[in-house]
Order: C-alpha cells, then sequence, then structure tokens
C-alpha cells in the first residue's frame, strides 16, 4: 500500500504541470464481441455502420489482444497494464462475499490502474458498464480504485440480464426493474416469445445515458470516459426495433437452421436467436453512434482519442451443438473471423479482437496497424498520452503511439504472455510470428506443448511443436522467467517450475 501511494504522489507531482492540450480519452469495450463480428473486419450479415466509421476516420489494428480469454482477467489486465503472468486477478472467481450479487475477486489496495494514473494527470474519470473487479466496500470497488463515478453493474453475474433487478451508482443499489428478469430460464415446450423475457427498463440504454451526461458535465475536459459495454455477452433480449431489422427468414426451422432456442445452452430462450444476436451487436453499434454525436455536439471529437475493441473472443460451443452458449449461432455469423477457437480458449479466436483507434489530425484515418498488440499496451499508451512518467511504475507493455503512424513498435522486452487460470489452465506465448499454447496446467500431467507459425498459419490447423523443439523450449523459459505465482489462482503445474518458486503477484 505505501508502494502504490508513493508511485500515485509521484504521478501527482507530473500531473500538476502537464500541458492543457491533452485529450480526452474515451475507451469503449464490448463483451464478448468476436473478432469477425463487425463490418469492417468482414461480417456480412451484422449493420454496424458507427463502428465501421470510426474504422473509416481512424486505424484498425488486425493483430490486437485481450489481456485473457473470459470477461474479469481480461479487465485486470487493461486496467493494471499487468499480463496474466503478473496480473493479481487470471480468471472468474466470485468474491465469495455473502449477498445474491457479490460481484468478482476484488482488485487489491496495492494495484495501480490506468483510471488512478490519468486522475493524477487531472482527468475526470468515469466508468459506465460492467466491472467485474471487486464489489462496493472491497478495494476492487471502481470508486477506489480511481473512478469519480460509476453506473453500472458491479457484478458480472447481475450483467447476465438486460434487465436486472437493480444496477449500481458507485457503492449503492439503484432499484430499476420490480420485478426483474432473472438471465437464465428454459422453455422446453409451448411457444417462445421475446417479449415475456423483457422488463420495464433497459439496463444498456440507462448506463449510455449517464455515459452521455458525463460528458455534458465534462466537456471542459480532460476527461477518461471508461464504457465497458454489456453487449453482444448473452442472455439476447435486444430491443425490439433492432429485431426488426433483420430478416425472419433467418431463424425458420431448415437443415440450415437450428430455428427456436429454448435455453437448452444456458441463459433465456429467444424465439429468433440469429436475428436477437444480430440485433444485440447493431444496439451496441448504435450506443458507439450516440457517444460520438454527444462529442461532435460539444465540438470534442477532434480532440477525443476515442478507442474500441473487446474482451475476448464470441462466446463458445454448448451442449446442444447447433447453437453456441446463450442461443448464439457463431458459424453463421463466422464469429472468429476464420480463427481458431472462441471465448475461454487461449488460440487465436479466442484473445485476437477487433481494435479501432480514432483521433483526428493525430491517428491517419483508413490506417492499419499488423503489428501484434495486447492490452498492457494501453498502460504505457494512455500514460503518455496524458503526460504521466511511468519510468518508475511496472507495466508489461509497449507504447502504441509509434505504430499508428506507420513507424515501428519499441522492442518488447518479453514476448506477449496469457497465464488463465480457467477451463483447465491455459497457458499461450506470442514472440514474432511463433505462437506457443499449453493446456490442461491446472492438472499434474498438462498437455503437450503446441507450436503455430501465425505468419503462415494464422487458422492454427497445423502444430509445428516436434518440428521446433527449441522454438518451444525458449518461449517455456522466458514465460517462467516472467510470472510470478498468484496464489488465489493457482496453475499447480507452473507455479512448482516458477523462478524464485515463493515469489507471488503482490
Amino acid at each position: 500500500m505505501l508502494k502504490r501511494i508513493g508511485i500515485l504522489l509521484s504521478l501527482w507531482v507530473v500531473g500538476a504541470v502537464a500541458g492543457p492540450s491533452r485529450p480526452n480519452v474515451v475507451f469503449i469495450l464490448a463483451d464478448d464481441l468476436g473478432y469477425g463480428e463487425l463490418g469492417c473486419y468482414g461480417q456480412e450479415k451484422i449493420k454496424t455502420p458507427h463502428i465501421d466509421q470510426l474504422a473509416a476516420e481512424g486505424v484498425r489494428f488486425t493483430q490486437h489482444y485481450t489481456g485473457a480469454p473470459v470477461c474479469a482477467p481480461a479487465r485486470c489486465v487493461l486496467m493494471t497494464g499487468r499480463h496474466l503472468g503478473h496480473a493479481e486477478i487470471r480468471g472468474n472467481r466470485d468474491s465469495g462475499q455473502k449477498g445474491k450479487f457479490p460481484g468478482q475477486w476484488p482488485l487489491s489496495d496495492e494495484a495501480l490502474t490506468l483510471a488512478e494514473v490519468l486522475k493524477a494527470q487531472g482527468y475526470s474519470t468515469g466508468a459506465f458498464g460492467k466491472w467485474g473487479l471487486g464489489p462496493s466496500g472491497t478495494s476492487g470497488s471502481p470508486v477506489r480504485q480511481g473512478f469519480d463515478y460509476f453506473f453500472g453493474y458491479n457484478c458480472q453475474r447481475n450483467a447476465h440480464s438486460y434487465y436486472p433487478p437493480f444496477l449500481d451508482r458507485g457503492e449503492l443499489r439503484v432499484p430499476i426493474n420490480e420485478p426483474s428478469v432473472p438471465g437464465h430460464a428454459r422453455q422446453p415446450e409451448g411457444d417462445v416469445r421475446a417479449v415475456d423475457y423483457r422488463g420495464e427498463n433497459y439496463a444498456p440504454d440507462l448506463i449510455l445515458n449517464e455515459a452521455l451526461q458525463f460528458i455534458d458535465t465534462h466537456k471542459d475536459g480532460p476527461f477518461f470516459l471508461y464504457l465497458p459495454l454489456v453487449e453482444p455477452h448473452v442472455a439476447m433480449q435486444p430491443p425490439q426495433e433492432w429485431l426488426d431489422q433483420y430478416p425472419k427468414e433467418w431463424d425458420d426451422p431448415s437443415e440450415d437452421a437450428p430455428g427456436v432456442y429454448r435455453g437448452q445452452n444456458g441463459y433465456l430462450p429467444h424465439d429468433r436467436p440469429r436475428a436477437a444476436y444480430a440485433a444485440m451487436i447493431s444496439d451496441m453499434d448504435a450506443h458507439v453512434g450516440a457517444v460520438m454525436e454527444r462529442l461532435r455536439k460539444h465540438g470534442l471529437d477532434s480532440n477525443t482519442l476515442v478507442i474500441f475493441t473487446s474482451d475476448n473472443g464470441a462466446t463458445h460451443g454448448g451442449a446442444d451443438r447447433r447453437f453456441h452458449v446463450g442461443g448464439v449461432d457463431a458459424w453463421f455469423f463466422n464469429s472468429s473471423g476464420g480463427l481458431r477457437g472462441y471465448k475461454g480458449s487461449c488460440y487465436e479466436g479466442g484473445i485476437r479482437v477487433p481494435c479501432i483507434v480514432r483521433w483526428p489530425g493525430q491517428v491517419p484515418a483508413g490506417g492499419k496497424v499488423t503489428a501484434p498488440s495486447y492490452f498492457p499496451d494501453w498502460f504505457p499508451t494512455l500514460g503518455r498520452i496524458s503526460g504521466a512518467d511511468l519510468s518508475g511504475v511496472p507495466h508489461d507493455g509497449v507504447d502504441l503511439w509509434p505504430a499508428m503512424d506507420g513507424r515501428k513498435l519499441a522492442q518488447r522486452g518479453q514476448p506477449m504472455i496469457w497465464d488463465f487460470h480457467d477451463y483447465g489452465g491455459i497457458v499461450a506465448i506470442r514472440d514474432g510470428r511463433w505462437k506457443a499454447v499449453r493446456r490442461g496446467m491446472r492438472r499434474t500431467n498438462p498437455q503437450p506443448w503446441e507450436l503455430y507459425d501465425l505468419e503462415h498459419d494464422p487458422g492454427e490447423t497445423r502444430n509445428v511443436a516436434t518440428e521446433h523443439p527449441g522454438q518451444v523450449e525458449a518461449m517455456a523459459d522466458a514465460w517462467l522467467r516472467n510470472r510470478t505465482v498468484e496464489p488465489d489462482f493457482p496453475l499447480p503445474a507452473a507455479d512448482a517450475l516458477t523462478q524464485g518458486g515463493a515469489e507471488t503477484s503482490r
């Protein structure tokens, strides 16, 4: 705690002398949006005009990676700039506190977040959407981790419904639906009707309105608006007006269409699941458009850095193989854009995500960044843009700014690392063209290493580990040198080998 206080005090000193021309920062994070689910990334069925416009006016990253293949650890990596080998939170885990929606495992007091860095530079900070890094009353609460304002879902399980009983404002619960609509149900028989699973107040609209008010209030800036949207994470409960935008024929039962979804893969039933999933993404796209319109209204769009990305890949398969979890038809939409795997996987489809950056006059319109990058990189990138001196602050990223105007990224001192606790324990390492993956790391006998040459095999179809044993050994050694033991998220097969043995992430 004392070390963290010392770092913040040094940042406050720097922030006090920073100049007035720093941009506002809007960071928009979609939830479970696959690499191939936007028009600007090749999607042909789902309408995403506002996000596509962002790409046309900015740069599009083609090899950007999340920090983890599921929600909470991805957000931890983003907020702290520490990859999963150093992160405090390495999987989805509830806090263990009593209560219906206790929230997830909390960030510690020692954690230094991006919000705290920007706040120390004089930024007003607001988070609106899904948090998932610690419930109210704990060290992980967003208002105890650098955010002046928070409104949305503190707990990820509460976010399984778009008509929940309450949302959180700061550390207070605000009732919004009575009765609420639980996010999980099955309907084995009878007519499934989407209207039966809707309530009075649609949470994404309430969250958007709070975010727009934050822009109104802080238009004289600078401000940091963190907008972790909940769409398109299931359950599927999109507004009817968006559902009506998509063909009914998509969901007519046939050899090519599974028809009605009855909740058999979890979450809520839907009579038009393909149309519903597309509608959720289009509704999210409209919310992005509303944010951009509000920035233009105040004349802020030219001095606001807007970043759009996703926390992980599209949702994975379920017991009924006709659908993915929640009734999603990821095959129909080519949700992973031809990449292997989905959410929960450390193959490309689970961790490579769309990423767009817009800042007129600073970022070239229609640009493309092909260099590999990932969530830890936003910590030093936004820190530098805000004027912070992070030379004494531990992080695992590199400044992305040079790549946005065509220059090369700084050489990484370590490979890109994923040290993931869930789904049996998965390790992934990317070093240049090479990607190593090892599964089953929570067992005493994990599966053998896999190795892929992404330059020639982006779909990870051919494991070449036996052909390049030296490359595998070098990458595994680099991973072990660049990880710590995190006792709250153990990987027994790795922890016993980690250099230093008892070293921890704190």
